[in-house]
This record gives structure tokens, sequence and C-alpha cells, in this order.
């Protein structure tokens, strides 16, 4: 099997991977989600060759990132390091990060629905009832608002009102303009990523922080959408990581509270309530005097939102737009999917019924993994965090629209705590593969899901080998005498 002989020590991985973030940076110059309006003379659209050119180096730049990373984590896991190989992961995330922060927006036009947005209700529009749309020449916010992709163009904001404060300050700061406003939400991602790598670093057992940094924030997953497609995900996942670590830690009202604020940026977070709740009744010794303390955590995370969307001004109309997302089909929603085509099947002629009653049922299914996967924290047969990211995954796999970066959601949680096992491991290879499923302009062109499923295949195949062969850092199979090492009391 190929050993990555020429990048054979980490410091080779992380020039790699330099070169592989470079060459996605350089052709998104060319080929990314560039500005209709308003580039500044600095990001602008180009005609079909140089776009073309432009494609093929940011694919060619991805395979490389991926290769050194999946390399970067061999490495780590391996008993043995090449000599003088110190991993330095924040080292190596700073060269990997780098060559993004200047680039314009890849993979995705959501940046420009953020400062639309943001720039609505400087305005006075409804966010909420409306969407970008709704800005008119003259106003903040219209260069912005007419690069939305094109379902988000009349869809109101789904964000909570904490993220839209966010969009305000940047906008007003930047008076509307595009460019700097997209930096400065490229700023808030790049503050979010070193809040993630401080609360996995926390989280992790000791000895084992690299490992949850490579899963967590050296991912290409999250580096090429948070990073370069400046999504907030990236800041709902470090607010809730940095609440579970305080809460570990035994400062649970703080870290209710930042949970509290992480759901004012993307509601989702709300799951990790019940975690925390476990944790703190847990604490308390259980009981019915363990359980009402346990529901504490989610009285002041909701005092928190409460009072956001108060002070905020855009009052409670967001607890109304977290349906929105449902009416856009993403191919990689396993319910809409199906839904679609029973509804195709038995809609007689509109399959949006059936649909709609398909999407709701995987819902209904979400709420029982996560209440099975609580139950099993509760009775202490489930490590509390690794039970937190199971349940996000199992929310993203069963929401009526899934997007590649909602699965970091589930896995920089699991990156904390078992990054090195049999479900770390898996979940590296789907990460691998959702990284190939959009272009660097943000659509998702045929090749893209092609590509992904060739990457998917490939690593279950090459993991499964490296289980069988004994490689170091294969993960573990039932009587394999080379089985990573495991964080005490977790179960896999």
């Amino acid at each position: 099997m190929w050993k990555f002989s020429s990048v054979a020590s980490t410091a080779g991985c992380r020039w790699l991977g330099a070169a592989g973030s470079l060459a996605v940076a350089v052709g998104g110059w060319a080929a990314g989600t560039l500005p209709l309006r308003g580039g500044a003379g600095l990001w602008q659209r180009h005609g079909s060759a140089v776009t073309t050119a432009g494609t093929l180096l940011a694919y060619a730049g991805l395979t490389l990132l991926v290769l050194a990373w999946w390399q970067y984590g061999r490495r780590l896991r391996g008993p043995e390091r090449a000599p003088g190989s110190r991993p330095r992961p924040l080292v190596t995330l700073a060269w990997w990060a780098g060559p993004l922060v200047l680039a314009p927006p890849l993979y995705s036009a959501d940046v420009y629905s953020y400062l639309a947005q943001g720039a609505m209700v400087l305005e006075g529009h409804d966010v909420y009832g409306t969407g970008p749309a709704v800005l008119a020449p003259g106003e903040l916010g219209h260069d912005a608002a007419a690069s939305v992709g094109g379902h988000w163009t009349h869809t109101p904001a789904p964000y909570g009102p904490g993220f839209l404060v966010i969009a305000q300050l940047i906008v007003r700061l930047t008076g509307g303009a595009v460019v700097p406003g997209v930096l400065g939400m490229r700023l808030v991602a790049l503050l979010a990523l070193a809040l993630i790598v401080w609360a996995v670093r926390g989280l992790a057992p000791e000895g084992r922080e690299d490992g949850a940094v490579w899963l967590a924030a050296l991912n290409p997953l999250l580096l090429i959408h948070v990073v370069g497609g400046v999504h907030n995900d990236g800041l709902m996942i470090g607010l809730l990581l940095a609440g579970v670590l305080l809460a570990v830690r035994g400062r649970w009202v703080l870290g209710a509270a930042l949970i509290g604020v992480a759901m004012m940026i993307k509601s989702p977070a709300a799951v990790g309530l019940l975690f925390v709740g476990i944790l703190v009744a847990r604490r308390r010794g259980g009981g019915a005097a363990g359980l009402a303390k346990g529901l504490l955590p989610g009285v002041v995370a909701v005092a928190v939102a409460a009072a956001a969307s108060l002070l905020a001004g855009t009052g409670f109309g967001w607890l109304r737009t977290q349906s929105v997302a449902a009416t856009i089909h993403t191919a990689l929603s396993v319910t809409s999917d199906v839904g679609l085509g029973l509804g195709v099947l038995f809609g007689g002629g509109d399959p949006e019924p059936v649909k709609a009653v398909v999407q709701k049922l995987g819902l209904l299914a979400a709420v029982a993994v996560i209440g099975r996967l609580g139950w099993r924290a509760w009775r202490g047969r489930l490590d509390v965090v690794l039970g937190l990211g199971l349940s996000l995954l199992a929310l993203v796999a069963l929401s009526p629209m899934v997007q590649p970066w909602y699965a970091l959601w589930g896995v920089c949680v699991v990156a904390a705590v078992a990054w090195d096992g049999r479900l770390g491991t898996y979940l590296a290879v789907l990460c691998a593969a959702l990284v190939y499923e959009t272009a660097p302009s943000g659509h998702t062109p045929w090749y893209g899901f092609v590509a992904a499923g060739v990457v998917l295949v490939a690593g279950v195949l090459w993991v499964r080998r490296d289980s069988v062969t004994g490689v170091p850092g294969a993960v573990r199979v039932p009587g394999q005498a080379t089985a990573p090492r495991v964080r005490p009391g977790v179960r896999r």
C-alpha cells in the first residue's frame, strides 16, 4: 500500500496541506463564489476558461489538503514518529487556514445572506418576515443581496437574533461594502475556529489533545466551509463546545449561558442542554433532586435566549422561521429524498404533502434517537460528551435539509473524546468525502457527488484494510492487538 513516503513526517504533511490550501485559495479567486456587485476590483467574475482552470486548481488543491490531513492523522495515531516531526497541530492549522483568510467566499454564497440580513435590520425591514430581495438600491446591503443564492433571496432569516447583532455590527462598521463585510465575517469565523480549538483541547483526555484538534479543526471540511465559506455553523459549534467544557469543569451556569448564546446563532445548539442537564443531575446524585437540578441549565439558556431576543430588537420571530430550511430540497437529506420519491409515486401529482410527512417523521425519529442516547448517558452507560456528538449526528442525518458542513456539528464534538476510535475514523472518511460535494462556486454539480462517492468507498475500503493488516493507527476491531488508546470511561 502507498505509504505517502514523500510526506512521512508531520512536517511534510504540514507543507503538503499548505500547498493544497494555497491552491484552493488561488483557484477561488477565479472560480469562487464571487459577488455580482461590490467586488471592488478585487473579486471579479471571469470567463469560462479562467473559471474552469480555477475550479480544476481548487479541486487539485483540495485533494492535496485531504491527503495531507489523512496522513497527518495516521502519524498521530502511530506509536512512532519520524525524527524531528513533532505534531505541532496549531502551527499546522495556521499554515492550512492562512491562505484562505483573504480569499473570496468559497463553496457558498451564504455570507452574502448574512450581510444582507444584517443590513435589513439596520434599514428597518422585518428580517423574519421577508428575504434580502426587499433591499432597494441605495440601501445598505443592496450589493450583497444581489449575490445571495437563488432560494434564499426571498427566504426569511433562520438565524437567531444573536447572530443578526453580529451581522449588523459588521455592516455598520463597513458601510455595507461587500469585500470588507466578507472579511469582517471571516474574522468572526477565525475567532470561532480558535474557540473550537480551545474547547476540544480542554475536553480531550490528557495526551490526546492533538488528535482532537486534528479531527475537529484541521478537518478540511471545516477549513473550506467555516474559514473559506464563512458559515456561522463554526460560531455555533465553538460556543456550544465552550459551554460544554465549562459545564464539565463545574461552571455549568456560565456553560449553559454560552449554550444559550449558541442557540441565538443557530438553534440546533439546544441539544447540548439535554446533556449538560444530565451532567449536572448526575453530579447531584441523580434521583428526583438531581433531576430538578438538571433542569436548571435549560432555564438559564432559555433566559439568555429570551433576553437576547428582546435586547436585539428583532423579537421572537426566529421561532417561526426554524422550518424555512425544509422548503429547500438538498440531495443529502435522506428524508427529503425518500419523501420526494414516495410523493412522486403516491402523491397524486403533488409530492409535497407526502414529502412533508416523511420529513416530520424523520425529525420524530431524531428526537427518539436523541432521547435514547440521553437515557444511556443518564444511566452512566455513555459518555455525556460523546452522547451529545452522536445526537447531533443523528439530528443532521434525519433533518429535512442537510448541507455538507452540517456534519461538523457532531464531528467536532466527537473529536474531543473519540477521535482515534472506530467512530472517529469513519467520521474522518465521511468528512473527506463531503468536501467534494460542493464546487468552489457554491454549486453542487453531478461530478461532485460522484467524487464524494468514490472517496467514501475508497476511504472505507482503506480503513477496513488497515484494520485487518494491523497498520499503526488502524481502527479497533474485535481481538485486534493494535487498538488505539481509548479515553477511560468512553464506550464506543
